[in-house]
């Protein structure tokens, strides 16, 4: 029995260090070294990559399916939602035009929640360099929105629809995990 009990131990102790080394964001990366343009618009990704992970960490199968009312996104659908958002900021970016892409509807979960944090990820190491946001509009077809859209828009957007995952999570009886700091970008074990 006692070798059962630390066998167990061990495997969750394993499967942690894996999720956590698996995916980005698990905490936020330590600060940049000076406040410019860029490394303020790429901690905002951060913020919103670090709260998406969370909000999105340990989700059961009637959790993906839970709304609130009848007329409501589910979670797996506000998830959907905000791969899309991530889509957007990534694409804008990587200075590229919106649409295309594999269908969110083709994608397991696991599948989703990767591509929008590793979307997060890659958005925040291009800002992280800019000197100027100028040239990252977002575009659709022969459109282009100043960067100033994707603060207001699919960012912050993001970050909302985030929390609205936290709050459908716990009244569908699965919480975030206790020890999660937003202030501090941290996490207790």
């Amino acid at each position: 029995m006692r070798k059962l009990v630390i066998l167990i131990f061990l495997v969750n102790i394993t499967m942690m260090a894996q999720e956590k080394n698996e995916l980005p964001y698990y905490e936020i990366p330590e600060y940049y070294s000076e406040y410019t343009v860029g490394t303020v618009a790429a901690r905002m990704v951060d913020g919103l990559g670090f709260r998406f992970r969370w909000a999105t960490e340990g989700l059961r199968t009637e959790d993906l399916q839970y709304k609130i009312s009848e007329d409501g996104r589910t979670i797996e659908e506000t998830i959907d939602h905000i791969v899309g958002l991530s889509r957007v900021i990534v694409n804008a970016t990587l200075k590229v035009p919106n649409g295309g892409g594999k269908k969110l509807s083709e994608m397991a979960y696991n599948e989703k929640r990767k591509e929008a944090l590793l979307n997060m990820e890659k958005s925040s190491k291009i800002l992280q360099k800019a000197t100027d946001l100028i040239d990252f509009n977002i575009i659709f077809g022969a459109r282009e929105i100043p960067f100033w859209n994707n603060i207001n828009g699919p960012i912050e957007d993001a970050v909302w629809h985030a929390g609205q995952i936290v709050a459908m999570r716990r009244a569908s009886g699965n919480p975030i995990r206790s020890g999660v700091s937003f202030m501090m970008g941290t996490v207790k074990e």
